[in-house]
């Protein structure tokens, strides 16, 4: 089947290339000016690293691969610091490219490694899980950790392109497929109610790697995305949409350690803020119940429950607040994303409650 484009609009234009066996597409990608390309590769996916370095090697290029650690633990300064040393020994110029190979940690920390080095050189993405296809890889956010919280440290770098091969998919743990879910029921509830109505239909397909509906689940996502970050790349107004149930989601991973999948916690984070949307008069019952059916439909979790003083300081710092200013993203009904500044802390409480039981 001929591979899908969405093209990235913007100052950077960019192809989003999904399909089955694409590979080939990925020398295009790099292109004619680079000499030398380094893989940044999850340490845990030698077999999909791989066919990757081989076929750039079998383009000409000088193929450098560097494994970084599997997760959330590849996105601290000390793993990146070892990118700069290990490019600054390979001789790597502004002509050079950093492709990355994996989850979204990886393709986060190799973006970032590309934004930093020598002030910026290319990347190219080729993300190997759901959730990075649909969300990670897709939109030049890159960053890393710090013990404060996830993804505080980074730079907009938007890449030379992103390949999404939908075989990698059949492969994942059912877990972390299931949690590369909540990305695209997002989209749903914030743009593209057909996402919605597709996992609806057919929740056991939706939650399958070679379901029926998985490479439309997969471009719906990736149009709602490019549609927003092309309009706005660097989070100024409308791409805040996309952080819908993030505010939350982001305090649940801190307050775990960073051990909690981000699916799962962003799930939770939108029944949150569909609660919080409700609570405030802004959303009805109806679309709420909705929420909690379609992400329990495919196995995701809707509750959650622990120190809220601790999880209320930790979404103190958020990236969407503006000086002391809390802000959300809600909805006002199903593809209709609002923002709500600075609510009511009884209101907020009141919220958490209806999640934590």
């Amino acid at each position: 089947m001929t591979p899908t484009r969405v093209h990235v609009g913007g100052a950077d234009p960019y192809d989003v290339v999904i399909g089955t066996g694409v590979l080939g597409e990925l020398p295009a990608m790099v292109g004619e000016r680079a000499r030398a390309v380094a893989v940044v590769h999850a340490e845990g996916l030698p077999e999909i690293a791989r066919p990757v370095c081989g076929a750039l090697e079998q383009a000409g290029y000088t193929v450098h691969a560097l494994p970084v650690p599997d997760g959330e633990a590849a996105k601290e300064v000390g793993v990146l610091a070892g990118l700069w040393s290990a490019f600054a020994r390979l001789g790597m110029t502004r002509s050079d490219v950093v492709v990355g190979v994996g989850g979204g940690a990886t393709t986060d920390l190799a973006g970032f490694a590309a934004a930093s080095w020598l002030r910026g050189v290319r990347a190219v993405l080729v993300p190997t899980t759901l959730l990075a296809m649909v969300d990670a890889a897709v939109g030049g956010k890159t960053g890393i950790n710090v013990p404060e919280g996830k993804n505080l440290v980074g730079a907009f770098h938007p890449p030379a392109g992103v390949l999404c091969d939908l075989a990698t998919l059949v492969t994942m743990p059912r877990e972390d497929y299931i949690s590369g879910l909540a990305e695209i029921i997002k989209a749903g509830f914030i743009a593209d109610p057909r996402i919605l109505d597709l996992v609806e239909d057919d929740p056991k397909g939706a939650a399958a790697p070679d379901g029926p509906h998985t490479r439309e689940l997969v471009e719906r996502a990736v149009r709602v995305k490019a549609g927003v970050v092309s309009a706005d790349l660097r989070e100024s107004g409308l791409r805040e949409i996309l952080n819908y149930g993030h505010t939350l989601a982001h305090a649940i991973e801190k307050n775990e350690d960073y051990r909690f999948r981000h699916g799962h916690a962003v799930a939770i984070g939108m029944v949150y803020a569909a609660e919080l949307s409700r609570l405030a008069g802004r959303l009805p019952a109806g679309a709420v119940r909705r929420h909690r059916d379609v992400l329990e439909s495919v196995g995701l979790p809707v509750s959650y429950a622990a120190d809220w003083p601790g999880l209320r300081a930790t979404m103190t710092i958020d990236k969407k607040s503006r000086g002391a200013t809390l802000r959300f993203v809600v909805l006002d009904g199903v593809a209709e994303p609002g923002r709500l500044e600075g609510p009511d802390e009884a209101l907020l409480a009141a919220a958490y409650r209806e999640i934590a039981r």
